[in-house]
């Protein structure tokens, strides 16, 4: 069995489209009771907009909007 090192130095090697898969389709193999262990600052940012939803000072957009807004993405060939 290749060792993480082969296997990561060969994935860097993949077109973009092909490394986004590859990240789908193994973070789809993780076991819903392991979850990603998010750092302090991400853990921090997302209290943050939490909090921000929950005190009302931030509208979230509907997912007409953002449906939308992907679509037009998705369209035009992607965002930069």
């Amino acid at each position: 069995m290749p060792d993480y090192q082969t296997v990561f130095t060969e994935a860097i090697q993949l077109p973009v489209a092909d490394r986004l898969r590859l990240i789908d389709e193994l973070a789809s193999t993780v076991p819903d009771d392991q979850p990603p262990q998010l750092s302090p600052e991400w853990l921090d940012e997302i209290n943050r907009r939490a909090a921000e939803l929950d005190s009302g000072a931030v509208k979230p957009d509907s997912w007409e909007e953002v449906h939308k807004r992907l679509l037009a993405i998705a369209e035009s060939g992607g965002a930069d």
